[in-house]
């Protein structure tokens, strides 16, 4: 697979490391336990779409926010994570 990253063009996968998908913050304490077990153990495991954090380590050292086609492992879009609204 090839990742476009936006600072060093089309690279392959063994350049990055994959974090997952890309997901809420953590919940404050006062939510409970039940609200950590399900950040840490839940996972959406969808069929198409999904948002993902990837890590160009090989490269530019940046963190990347790709929503990639987990059906065709297509690559739909990239940005970098900092650009991310919080």
């Amino acid at each position: 697979m090839i990742i476009p990253c936006p600072y060093c063009g089309p690279r392959d996968t063994s350049e990055f490391f994959f974090r997952g998908e890309a997901r809420p913050q953590r919940p404050q304490y006062e939510d409970g336990s039940d609200a950590f077990v399900d950040h840490v153990y839940e996972r959406v495991n969808n069929a198409g779409a999904q948002v993902e954090h990837w890590y160009h380590a090989a490269g530019c050292r940046t963190w990347l926010l790709v929503k990639r086609d987990t059906r065709t492992h297509a690559f739909l879009s990239v940005t970098l994570a900092s650009e991310q609204k919080r």
